[in-house]
């Protein structure tokens, strides 16, 4: 059996599998964030992503300052999608050696600069020769006990909500991780379940049904989305916008309350009592199953 045969997901299963930890981890492999015992009140998060040349980003089309960027806002995105807040980074490049002085330097400086609007101190990083450009960060964060977010809490009537708008081409080496929109939501309401959309709507949302045990509807006619095929913005990855759900009884409150904020909330569906299953209503009425597709690395 290969990687091609498993996939990223199945990948990430088979290592989880093999993982025994100890109990100071709240949750380890699997959701956005790994979550660590830290003080009476709060958790630790971390998260680690990476990007690569030719992957995330190519040269001919990304700034050195976009590059460096995106390589911590999705690491700050993974964090608001816990409902917690970054603090600390360490950010480690794999370079080429003939790669320019100055536009390594507009790298890095980038990076500070959205540590700095989010508050995160980087703390330390790794140096590495490489064939193309990979940088790699990991944030620690924390959040309050009771804010905690994670994919496996979707209750049978929960309504799903979304940030921000969906499009086919999603703007992801600019965009800003949501973290005003998590603290919002957190701070005001019991949210369920929450996920931020890096592989598309409909993958992560799987993610969430099938770590909460559920099932989802979701309905054409009130998904938020830019360009003409509905099925490219459910579907598209590198969206970053949040995922969530919450009692339906919070709703109307939610709205209201995020539309005298200037957030930009919508409800898009439902959960449902039918496990691992997807349903999309169109705007005729029609419903069909859906398979949970999006952005897949292998």
């Amino acid at each position: 059996m290969r990687l091609k045969d498993i996939g990223e997901f199945g990948l990430i299963r088979e290592i989880a599998r093999r993982r025994k930890t100890s109990p100071a981890v709240i949750k380890g492999i699997g959701d956005d964030c790994a979550v660590l015992r830290y003080t009476k009140d709060k958790y630790l998060l971390i998260t680690a992503d990476m990007i690569i040349e030719d992957v995330h980003f190519r040269l001919n089309r990304a700034t050195p300052q976009q590059i460096g960027h995106k390589a911590m806002a999705v690491d700050i995105s993974d964090i608001a999608a816990c409902g917690g807040v970054g603090k600390w980074a360490v950010v480690s490049a794999g370079l080429p050696k003939d790669t320019d002085l100055d536009f390594i330097d507009r790298i890095y400086s980038s990076i500070e600069r959205i540590a700095s609007k989010f508050n995160i101190d980087i703390i330390g990083g790794d140096t590495n020769l490489s064939e193309k450009i990979v940088i790699s960060i990991t944030v620690i964060g924390q959040v309050r006990k009771e804010n905690l977010i994670l994919r496996n809490g979707a209750k049978v009537r929960d309504i799903i909500f979304l940030t921000g708008r969906l499009t086919q081409k999603p703007d992801d080496l600019n965009f800003i991780p949501r973290i005003k929109e998590a603290s919002f939501l957190v701070n005001n309401f019991k949210i369920n379940s929450m996920i931020d959309i890096s592989d598309g709507l409909l993958l992560d949302l799987g993610h969430i049904i099938s770590e909460s045990k559920v099932g989802a509807c979701l309905y054409e006619s009130l998904i938020p989305y830019e360009g003409t095929s509905i099925k490219k913005a459910i579907t598209t990855g590198e969206q970053f916008e949040l995922l969530f759900t919450t009692d339906g009884k919070y709703a109307k409150s939610i709205l209201s309350r995020a539309k005298r904020k200037n957030i930009n909330l919508t409800a898009i569906g439902e959960i449902t009592g039918r496990k691992g299953k997807i349903v999309f209503v169109n705007r005729k009425g029609g419903r069909k199953q859906l398979c949970a597709e999006g952005y897949r690395h292998f």
